[in-house]
């Protein structure tokens, strides 16, 4: 049978597996729930002044970044917290559910999805 594949954006993990279960009684090939973001590389929990600091981003972002990525997240504008860049805020959906379906279930996931909050 042909596949249709969703790509839907929810606020938390938490509403991402709710609707996972909910789509459960569906045709699913397969299912994940991913966090994304704009820049490469994991958080940092380690303080400030025992670790060594790889680039501006990896203090003002949180994060721990390669060399280039580091230096490309260092230079946007939320890096030094003076501006907002202008360009509108973030939407706080971070949370992607990629769904794929059978073509018969692609509707009733959409619909299931929607009701529940996500963005598609």
């Amino acid at each position: 049978m042909p596949e249709k594949n969703i790509l839907a954006y929810f606020n938390t993990p938490e509403q991402a597996q709710q609707v996972a279960a909910k789509l459960q009684g569906l045709k699913v090939e397969h299912m994940s729930i991913d966090r994304f973001s704009r820049y490469a590389g994991q958080g940092s929990n380690e303080p400030i002044l025992t670790s060594t600091m790889s680039s501006l981003a990896s203090v003002t972002q949180d994060g721990t970044f390669s060399q280039g990525a580091g230096i490309l997240a260092a230079a946007d504008v939320s890096a030094s917290g003076m501006s907002d860049g202008g360009v509108g805020g973030p939407s706080g959906k971070d949370i992607l559910l990629t769904v794929v379906v059978d073509e018969s279930s692609h509707h009733d996931a959409l619909a299931i999805i929607e009701q529940s909050g996500g963005l598609t």
